[in-house]
Formats: C-alpha cells, sequence, structure tokens
C-alpha cells in the first residue's frame, strides 16, 4: 500500500485566482460561509483575485460594492463580468459606434458603451424603427431581473433580421438566497424558440470570461486558478481554458452531481469550502496493492463488483470526499461500472457533507 500524495498548501502553487461569484462568495446578500475570511487571508498572502462571474446584469462597480459591504473591499477592475467578455466580442465583429440591442440588467449597456458600442433598450429599438434608421448590428443578451417579453421578442426580431447574437451565458439556474431561480439560460432560450440560429455564448463553460480574468490578473494560465460551485460551467470551462480548478461543495451542484460529472468537468481539487485555500492539500492516489482502492491521507475508497462505494471512517471529511470521487470516477471510466452517489456508503457520506454544510463546520 502506499501513502497519498500531500502537497503544501494549496494556494501555494498559485499567483492567481479567478473566483466565481455567486454560490461562491455570495447567495444573494449573504456571503457563503468561510468565503470572506478564506480570500482575505489569501490576499494578504500576496495572490491576485479577480471575481468572474456568468451572472452580467449589474456593473463591476455595483458588484464591487457588494463585495465590500462583505468585508472584501477593492476596486470595480476586480470584477470581471461576462457582460464585458460578451461587448468585447460584439466589438471584434461590429465598427465602432454600431447600434447594440441591450438584453439584460445595466451591466450589460455599461459593457458595450466601454467597448465604444451604442447599447440601446428595447423600447428605444421600437421608438426608432424607420426606413432611414442604421439596423441593429448585434444583440447582447445577458441576465437581468427586469428582463420583459418585449425584451426577448425584439431580440428574437433582430436575429431574424441578422443581427449578430451573442448570449452572455446560458445558465439554466441563479442561486439565491431563498434557493434556485431560472437563470439566463432560460431566456436565451426562449429567443432561440423564434429563430434559427444558436447564439454566441462567452461566458462559463466558453473560455472567453476565462481569457479575459487572466488578462486581467496578468498571471500565466499555469499559475492561475480556478474557483466555482459549478461543475457544468466553472469547472468545465476551467479545464476548457487550461486553468486548474477547485470545486467547492454548498453551491448549485453537490454530491451527486459531482459523482456524475463527465471528465471535462471535474476539478483537479475539491473541498467543502474555501478553507481549503490555505490548508494542506493530500491528493487521492492508487493503493498500488489494489487498484480499486484509492487512498487520500487517512481515508480509504473503494467500489466493490456490485458497484456499492465502501469509505473509512478514517481521514477528515475532505478527504474521504475526495477519495470517494476518485473510487467512483475511476470505477466508470475503467470498469465501465454504473456511478452510483447513493450506492453503500455513499448515501451517508452525502448526508454527512449535508450536514457539515448546513453547521459551516
Amino acid at each position: 500500500m502506499i501513502s497519498s500524495s500531500a502537497k503544501g498548501d494549496l494556494i501555494e502553487g498559485f499567483d492567481g485566482i479567478v473566483c466565481d461569484l455567486d454560490g461562491v462568495i455570495y447567495r444573494g446578500h449573504e456571503a457563503v460561509p468561510h468565503a470572506v475570511e478564506s480570500l482575505l487571508s489569501v490576499l494578504s498572502s500576496g495572490v491576485i483575485v479577480v471575481y468572474a462571474t456568468n451572472n452580467a446584469s449589474r456593473a463591476p462597480v455595483e458588484v464591487a460594492a457588494h463585495l465590500e459591504a462583505l468585508g472584501l473591499p477593492g476596486p470595480g477592475s476586480r470584477v470581471v463580468t461576462s457582460a464585458q467578455a460578451g461587448a468585447r466580442y460584439v466589438a471584434q465583429h461590429c465598427h465602432p459606434g454600431s447600434r447594440v440591442l441591450a438584453v439584460g440588467g445595466v451591466g450589460v449597456s455599461l459593457a458595450l458603451q466601454e467597448e465604444g458600442l451604442r447599447p440601446i433598450s428595447a423600447h428605444e429599438a421600437v421608438a426608432q424603427m424607420s426606413p432611414s434608421q442604421e439596423p441593429v448590428a448585434a444583440v447582447l443578451q445577458g441576465y437581468g431581473a427586469d428582463v420583459a417579453w418585449t425584451d426577448l421578442a425584439e431580440a428574437a426580431y433582430a436575429v431574424q433580421a441578422g443581427a449578430l447574437w451573442v448570449a452572455t451565458n446560458t445558465d439554466s439556474t441563479l442561486p439565491t438566497e431563498r434557493g434556485k431561480a431560472p437563470g439566463n439560460g432560460t431566456l436565451v432560450g426562449a429567443v432561440r424558440q423564434a429563430v434559427e440560429v444558436d447564439p454566441v455564448v462567452v461566458g462559463k463553460p466558453h473560455t472567453p470570461l476565462y481569457e479575459l480574468s487572466v488578462s486581467v490578473l496578468g498571471t500565466s494560465i499555469e499559475r492561475t486558478l480556478a474557483i466555482g460551485d459549478r461543475l457544468d460551467t466553472d469547472i468545465k470551462g476551467a479545464n476548457a481554458a487550461g486553468l486548474e480548478s477547485l470545486f467547492v461543495f454548498g453551491g448549485v451542484h453537490g454530491w451527486s452531481d459531482a459523482v456524475r460529472a463527465e471528465q471535462n468537468e471535474r476539478p483537479q481539487y475539491v473541498a467543502t469550502d474555501m478553507r481549503s485555500l490555505q490548508l494542506a492539500y493530500t491528493k487521492p492516489v492508487q493503493d498500488t496493492g489494489d487498484p480499486y482502492r484509492w487512498v487520500c491521507g487517512e481515508a480509504r475508497a473503494w467500489v466493490t463488483a456490485a458497484g456499492d462505494l465502501h469509505v473509512s471512517q478514517q481521514g477528515t471529511l475532505n478527504e474521504r470526499l475526495r477519495a470517494a470521487l476518485r473510487a467512483l470516477w475511476h470505477a466508470g471510466d475503467v470498469r465501465g461500472m454504473p456511478m452510483d452517489p447513493g450506492g453503500g456508503d455513499g448515501k451517508a457520506l452525502a448526508n454527512e457533507l449535508d450536514l457539515a454544510l448546513a453547521t459551516h463546520r
């Protein structure tokens, strides 16, 4: 048997962090437990942090004010939104000063203005209709709490007329303090029902938002860590951009999602919360005497021939979660077995995780 691979504090391997916001730093107006103090500690050690969000509804300065109210002071330039990535894409494909239909919150319009474009609302698009009026060159569609049917209809009309269609993101849900709410993906889907083309998507899991974030940081890909709570956007996007990633529980995706994650949605690091950034990180490794058994610190996990997960009682919760995930992923990838998150000790492990998150342990 071999011991698991341990490294120094997780953050020691990185110069910069691209951190998600919704579900990682806050849920609605409330801070996620341990997130603020963990990032303050990281910042004090000299690591640079930018906050990259698919939520395009607010301007970066507004998001920065929210972060400051939670205890994370700093300039608005540390916030990078999918609206900014979308506006940059539009500017690269349209003439300066082009009229662009802005669908979403104020962050969409401001991002377009910063790129030298002329944002117009759905109301303005209708009021300015005339044969002599320059047509809308593009549609930039992001999330906004006040997006109405008229916004979606004007977006569809513009796309039907040949306008470039850029979506900030296609997240199906948005985490709030009350639970999950419909995300921008539902609004984009409504427009897609009326048109014959797909939008260009710039937010995670697509790479433009991560590429913009790394350029703002000024760090290298190899020395930048992405942190997120969504496997299908944050982690998949980080993998596509060549970034290592930390997946934290407690946001949109949980134990069952992590077990069933596709290979391109799997993170290099897994933790219950952000405190793991400045803790020694132990990676799970295969037991040389039993390739079906995975070892992480004091924890052991394996999947039986019947498909049941077995996890030792030894080790921290994080160690057991990491060993269990590797055992289940290995069982599915190599042995062709169904990865059942509730089989064997899986249900008990999931319940322990839920309890830890509920009590902020």
